[in-house]
């Protein structure tokens, strides 16, 4: 996948705003393969300013609720990704792909695995660890609690998605302010 700078993106959106080319026309004139990235950067664009054009400069972590919450309205209301990404306040709506192939491959477990690589403290990288493989593996006590607090997430989300179907515009609602706090405090 090609990553394409902030510049590039703000000109190809401005110069769609300005209404002489299409998306089509634009993803041709500057080689790019398919117009999907466009209309994303125009929409996102347009919810979120420059802002939402621009690559973090970390990885933002959401929780197993909200990553649910997300599929449970995009699969209930048959939004687009893009849709869904700016209902939520996200500006990466690829990633909602992501969490929804994790989701079918492995279930409400797969969306709480970390993406990559641990990051390695000094520590670490100066020593070799001395920690036999026994006290590595987790305890089967730890693999149980595990075991439950997924089982609760995926009743909370059932739960969730229950209310959601019957009634999905209280239920945007009530929880709307919730996820634009949490988005905030993520990123601070």
């Amino acid at each position: 996948m090609t990553k394409y700078s902030e510049q590039f993106k703000l000109m190809l959106v401005k110069e769609y705003l300005e209404g002489k080319l299409g998306y089509d026309l634009l993803a041709k004139k500057h080689n790019i393969k398919s117009s999907s990235p466009i209309k994303r950067w125009v929409k996102v664009y347009e919810k979120f300013g420059i802002d939402g054009l621009m690559r973090k400069k970390y990885k933002e972590t959401y929780p197993v609720q909200f990553k649910l919450d997300v599929l449970s309205f995009m699969n209930s209301t048959g939004s687009s990704e893009t849709e869904t990404a700016l209902q939520f306040g996200l500006t990466n709506p690829p990633i909602i792909a992501s969490w929804k192939k994790a989701f079918l491959e492995g279930g409400t477990e797969a969306l709480d695995r970390a993406k990559g690589r641990p990051p390695m403290s000094d520590k670490s990288k100066n020593q070799k660890s001395k920690i036999p493989a026994e006290e590595k593996e987790m305890t089967y006590e730890q693999k149980l609690e595990k075991e439950n607090e997924l089982l609760r997430l995926e009743v909370e989300y059932l739960k969730k998605l229950q209310a959601f179907q019957m009634d999905p515009e209280s239920y945007l609602e009530k929880h709307k302010q919730r996820y634009h706090s949490n988005s905030k405090k993520n990123s601070d």
